[in-house]
C-alpha cells in the first residue's frame, strides 16, 4: 500500500513538474520574438520614468518578418516614393556628397548649383529626412581647382542642398575641417538659415519629430586625430551621448566616418564601434568614407550600413567610386517595417543618375554577397 502511495505522489510531481516546464515555454515564446534568419533577440517594449515623464525604453523595433533575405528579395521599387501610407515615415541615407573639386568647378562655370542634385532631387525631397554626410564646407571665395584634397565649396551649393531636401548633415568626417573652425562655423550659419539640422558638431545630438516619431541624429569621425568643433569616435563619449539620446528620442540614429578606403572589407574598428553604437541604444548606424559600397549587419536591435559609397563626387576613376546606394528606412510608427535600396552611377564629374535594370541588380546582387558573407564571418 505504501508503494502504491510513492507511486502515486511521484506520478503527480511528475505531472506537476510538466505543467511548469510547458508554462514556462509559453511565456518564453510569448515574451521574446525570434528571428532564426537573423539571430536577432527582439524583446517587448518596456516602460520608465525619466525627469516625471513617461519614456519608452527602446521604443524601436523591427517588423516582425524583417529579414535581410526578404529586404533583398523584394526589391521594392524605390525610384520615386508613391505608395507610402499616410502613417509611414521615410528616413533615406546616401553616400558622401562632396561639393568640391570638379564638382564645385562645374556647378561655378554653369552658375547651376542644383546641377549635381537634379536627377536625384525627386527621390530625395520625397523622404519625410534625408540625411546625407557632407566632406566640404561651404566658404566665400573657395579656390576653382580640380585636384588635391583641400576640399570646400562655394556657398551657392545651399541651393542645391535645399533644392534635394536635406534635412540633416553630418559634419563629422575628415574634410569638413580643412579650412578651420572658420569654415565649419560658416556653414552652419549657411544651414541654419535654411532650417537644415548640423550634427558631428561637438554640440552633441540633434533631433526631428516627425508624425509623433522623434528621431535622434549623432554622429562621429573615427579617422585622424580630433579636431575643434567636431565629433570625435570617443568611446566613453559616444556611449554616453547615445545612451542619452537612446531615452529622449523614439529611434536613435549614428553617422559614422570610419574604415578603409576602396575597399569592401569591414575593418576590426569599424565593427567594434558599429557594435558599440548599437549596444548604447543606436537604431540605425549609418556609415560612410570608403568611397566604395560596403555591405550591411543587423546586429541586435540595430541595422548597420557600413558605407553607401558615393553620391556627389568627382571621383570618376573607377567603376567603384562612381557607385552608391540610396537607402530608404521605412517606418510605420517606431517600427521600421522595409527597406529599400536604389543604386546610383555618377556621370559627367559629380552628377549621380538613378540605375534600373540590369545595372541595377548587378549592383544590388553584389551589395548582397558582401552582406551575406559578412554575416557568414561574424
Amino acid at each position: 500500500m505504501n508503494f502504491l502511495i510513492k507511486i502515486h505522489s511521484l506520478w503527480i510531481f511528475g505531472v506537476f513538474l510538466f505543467f511548469v516546464a510547458f508554462g514556462y515555454l509559453i511565456f518564453k515564446e510569448e515574451s521574446e520574438l525570434f528571428s532564426p534568419v537573423l539571430g536577432l533577440n527582439i524583446d517587448s517594449e518596456t516602460s520608465s520614468t525619466i525627469e516625471g515623464s513617461a519614456v519608452e525604453e527602446n521604443p524601436f523595433s523591427y517588423d516582425e518578418s524583417f529579414t535581410l533575405e526578404k529586404n533583398f528579395s523584394n526589391r521594392r521599387k524605390f525610384t520615386y516614393i508613391t505608395d507610402l501610407k499616410a502613417d509611414e515615415i521615410l528616413l533615406i541615407t546616401t553616400g558622401d556628397v562632396i561639393p568640391s573639386r570638379s564638382v564645385n568647378h562645374i556647378s561655378v562655370n554653369k552658375n547651376n548649383f542644383k546641377w549635381a542634385f537634379e536627377n536625384v532631387a525627386p527621390l530625395l525631397k520625397s523622404a519625410d529626412i534625408t540625411f546625407i554626410n557632407m566632406e566640404a564646407p561651404l566658404i566665400k571665395n573657395c579656390p576653382l581647382t580640380d585636384e588635391g584634397f583641400i576640399f570646400c565649396g562655394d556657398e551657392r551649393h545651399l541651393e542645391g542642398l535645399t533644392f534635394a531636401g536635406v534635412d540633416v548633415v553630418n559634419y563629422a568626417n575628415n574634410h569638413m575641417g580643412n579650412y578651420g573652425t572658420e569654415g565649419i562655423d560658416n556653414t552652419k550659419k549657411l544651414l541654419d538659415s535654411a532650417g537644415i539640422l548640423s550634427v558631428g558638431l561637438s554640440t552633441g545630438p540633434v533631433y526631428k519629430t516627425v508624425k509623433g516619431v522623434t528621431f535622434a541624429f549623432l554622429a562621429y569621425n573615427s579617422l585622424g586625430v580630433p579636431e575643434p568643433l567636431l565629433s570625435y569616435a570617443d568611446k566613453d563619449k559616444m556611449k554616453r551621448e547615445i545612451s542619452a539620446a537612446d531615452k529622449a528620442a523614439d529611434v536613435v540614429v549614428v553617422g559614422m566616418q570610419w574604415g578603409e578606403e576602396y575597399t569592401t572589407r569591414i575593418t576590426s574598428l569599424q565593427k567594434e564601434l558599429a557594435h558599440l553604437a548599437v549596444d548604447s541604444g543606436a537604431d540605425l548606424v549609418i556609415g560612410n568614407h570608403p568611397h566604395w559600397i560596403q555591405p550591411m549587419e543587423i546586429y541586435e536591435n540595430g541595422v548597420i550600413l557600413y558605407a553607401h559609397g558615393n553620391l556627389i563626387f568627382d571621383q570618376m576613376w573607377s567603376t567603384e567610386t562612381r557607385q552608391g546606394i540610396i537607402v530608404g528606412f521605412i517606418f510605420k510608427g517606431k517600427k521600421l517595417e522595409d527597406l529599400a535600396f536604389t543604386p546610383v552611377l555618377i556621370e559627367g564629374y559629380g552628377q549621380p543618375i538613378i540605375l534600373d535594370g540590369p545595372e541595377s541588380e548587378k549592383i544590388l546582387n553584389k551589395f548582397y554577397e558582401d552582406t551575406l558573407k559578412l554575416k557568414n564571418t561574424l
